[in-house]
């Protein structure tokens, strides 16, 4: 994955070494991050198509500019896709948004947030000592925003406090690689199948049914969305699985449209075969964080999975961009399904405002 001579006076690229997928970029020699910045948006396809050859994940670091200005972040999102969202303007929690930058989402332990960590996976580690990955041993793997139609395409996830070294690592899976090595009878099940995503935290995930909450009631554009199993690339042209687990599928309608609904259906039975299978180690990359990187994936063909860290006694402050405009030709002429007709705000009785 070396760099062409096109791309070679902005930056290069080496393969990720613990991944079968993945690049990592280092960027050409400038005074600053701001004048690499205006390099590459002289020539932007230039990253977008190291991001497609590197099978949809780039990872840089060093990046502290951003920290203090921002607006690196979003200059560099628009990369990657005509609009940059606002998440003020999609089913946000508002205390999850950067308070001057609305396309940026905050993910931290710190106010207003105050997100805390997943658990940790039981045992904490695998038989060898190795950390956990696979499902269901470990929980939580998903894609950005899938509860909307059209879903988004990019995210670029960059850490302005980390965890600690060996705690809340990101976790990333080829969703893709995963499909072309799909039985034929999965892959003949999985054809022409739709799974039912949802908004996380409206009673409808999977521990929620179990632990027989109530549903929350939902405004038309709050919705779980119907989205397409076998999502083939808008660019590329390779098909990959497109799900999730647990926390942002509808385990009351779904998880897969067609099938036995509920935990006990024999949908959750596929959901859980394909999600070990996305999942195995030979799929998957794990990140280590240190201040100033940046990672940049595609939601098109890649799952990813948050993990614990010690959110008691340390801070964490992480920021997120998502990117559109290149879905693919199944949504073509598609509203936006997280829209409101009228004048409510887009998360209206789901967060405490």
């Amino acid at each position: 994955m070396a760099a062409d001579a096109g791309n070679g006076r902005f930056f290069t690229v080496d393969p990720l070494t613990s991944a079968s997928f993945g690049g990592r970029i280092s960027l050409a020699e400038t005074s600053t991050l701001d004048s690499a910045v205006c390099a590459l948006e002289s020539s932007p396809a230039l990253l977008v198509q190291a991001l497609y050859d590197a099978g949809g994940l780039l990872y840089l670091s060093g990046l502290n500019e951003i920290s203090t200005e921002p607006g690196l972040l979003t200059r560099l999102s628009h990369l990657f896709g005509p609009e940059v969202e606002d998440y003020e303007q999609t089913l946000t929690e508002r205390s999850k948004i950067h308070p001057e930058w609305p396309q940026i989402l905050q993910i931290t332990n710190m106010p207003p947030s105050c997100q805390m960590p997943p658990v940790p996976p039981d045992p904490p580690l695998t038989a060898a000592g190795g950390l956990p990955v696979k499902f269901p041993h470990r929980r939580g793997w998903h894609t950005d925003q899938s509860f909307r139609r059209p879903p988004p395409d990019i995210s670029l996830f960059y850490a302005v406090i980390p965890s600690p070294p060996g705690q809340g690592q990101t976790l990333y899976a080829d969703a893709a690689g995963a499909y072309d090595t799909l039985p034929a009878d999965l892959k003949a099940t999985v054809e022409a199948l739709e799974g039912i995503h949802a908004i996380p935290g409206i009673g409808r995930a999977e521990y929620a049914v179990k632990a027989g909450e109530t549903p929350k009631p939902l405004l038309p554009h709050q919705w779980p969305q119907r989205q397409p199993v076998v999502r083939t690339h808008p660019v590329t042209g390779r098909r990959s699985l497109y799900l999730c687990e647990a926390g942002q599928m509808d385990w009351i309608d779904g998880p897969f449209v067609g099938m036995e609904p509920g935990p006990e259906g024999d949908g959750a039975e596929l959901l859980y075969d394909l999600m070990m299978h996305i999942t195995q180690p030979k799929f998957t990359y794990v990140h280590e964080w240190s201040q100033g990187d940046l990672l940049i994936w595609d939601n098109r063909n890649l799952l990813h999975c948050a993990t614990w860290y010690d959110a008691q006694n340390h801070q964490r402050l992480m920021w997120r961009t998502t990117t559109r405009g290149n879905p693919g030709e199944l949504y073509s002429g598609e509203g936006r399904s997280w829209l409101p007709e009228d004048d409510a705000r887009p998360m209206a009785g789901l967060d405490n405002d």
